[in-house]
């Protein structure tokens, strides 16, 4: 459907969001605030930004001083209400991302919940040894007032050029962003020009105590999924690789696979894409075609591959994921890491 078919739609979208907006301003709609600081991590458009990433980054350093708990709505999961995510949770009862997180921080208390407030007096209810909240994409949710929201800001999409859906990737008004207390510029180029940082940061800071931080996806070496099956370990560079993701935006890992081996297929899914018997079949299928071959995919989509009882022999053996993080530039995470610290512990 063409652009110019889809401007109603989004004006009528954009307008139901300023509406609702205006209700919370108004005081029609109430935030609640609580009395456990909370840092919301959330973004304004739609496709990867980076949350789960800086989910995690925050969850490793704060919880050498804190008992967290992350809070998700569990976005792709057949399940509602009040969840608590265990290491033998299915990622369909659960969501994929904070099955990853579960699995990664085992000691951590992780909740999906559709209603925030509720899930939030339960964890207070049931882990009271919990000190420090992180919700994961709940920065358009407004029935929650954080202490601190950080705004994930994709670099390859600027906001002041971008649209509302479906005609751009705008989920919420760009006007918004006066409510952010840090800005995350992920997908940064390697040497991104001080000229660029300056438009960036004059389009973003509304308020003198927002602060922007630049940063970029740093990928590692892929791992096997199924260590005591793999057929080889590590990759050497420029070997066969079929390149599976089931992710908001797949340009980033693509682009990485393609620079450091050779990509033979490219099996690109819906987000948060459910796996079934024929996407098995077609791995499969696509192993034999081409000889000496692996599969790399992404960690939020190997989370769902771990059963091995629905995944034959000769797909296991060959089934890799990549690792990523979020990399600052100029070295500024453990500033903005202890900044953050700083605003939790203060008043």
């Amino acid at each position: 459907m063409s652009k110019a078919l889809l401007a109603p739609i989004a004006f009528f979208y954009k307008m139901g969001v300023t509406f609702r907006h205006r209700l919370f301003d108004w005081g029609f709609l109430k935030s609640e605030r609580f009395d456990i600081p909370i840092i919301c991590i959330g973004n304004i458009t739609v496709g990867g930004t980076g949350k789960t990433p800086m989910a995690e980054m925050i969850i490793a350093y704060m919880s050498q001083k804190h008992n967290i708990a992350l809070l998700s709505r569990g976005y792709g999961r057949k399940t509602k209400g009040y969840r608590e995510v265990s290491l033998s949770s299915h990622y369909r009862e659960v969501g994929d991302e904070p099955l990853q997180i579960k699995l990664k921080f085992p000691d951590t208390v992780v909740v999906v919940c559709e209603k925030r407030s509720e899930a939030i007096r339960r964890i207070r209810s049931e882990h009271p040894e919990v000190d420090l909240i992180v919700m994961d994409d709940g920065f358009q949710h407004r029935y929650v007032e954080p202490k601190i929201n950080v705004l994930m800001i994709d670099a390859t999409r600027p906001i002041q050029h971008d649209r509302m859906l479906p005609v751009g990737s705008l989920r919420d008004l760009p006007s918004q962003i006066y409510r952010a207390h840090y800005f995350i510029v992920t997908k940064c180029p390697e040497k991104m020009a001080p000229i660029d940082r300056r438009i960036l940061r004059k389009v973003l800071i509304q308020i003198a105590y927002q602060q922007v931080y630049y940063t970029r996806f740093e990928s590692f070496i892929p791992q096997p999924l199924f260590a005591d099956e793999a057929s080889r370990e590590p990759l050497a560079q420029g070997c066969k690789v079929i390149a599976l993701s089931g992710i908001g935006n797949p340009e980033p890992f693509l682009k990485t696979l393609h620079e450091r081996y050779k990509v033979v297929a490219e099996v690109t899914l819906d987000d948060h894409h459910v796996y079934r018997v024929r996407d098995i079949r077609l791995l499969a299928s696509l192993l034999a075609k081409h000889p000496g071959s692996v599969i790399v995919t992404t960690e939020k989509d190997a989370v769902k591959l771990v059963n091995r009882a629905k995944i034959p022999s000769e797909v296991r053996c060959a089934l890799y994921y990549q690792p990523i993080n979020i990399s600052f530039i100029e070295d500024s995470a453990t500033d903005f890491l202890q900044k953050l610290e700083e605003d939790v512990r203060g008043n």
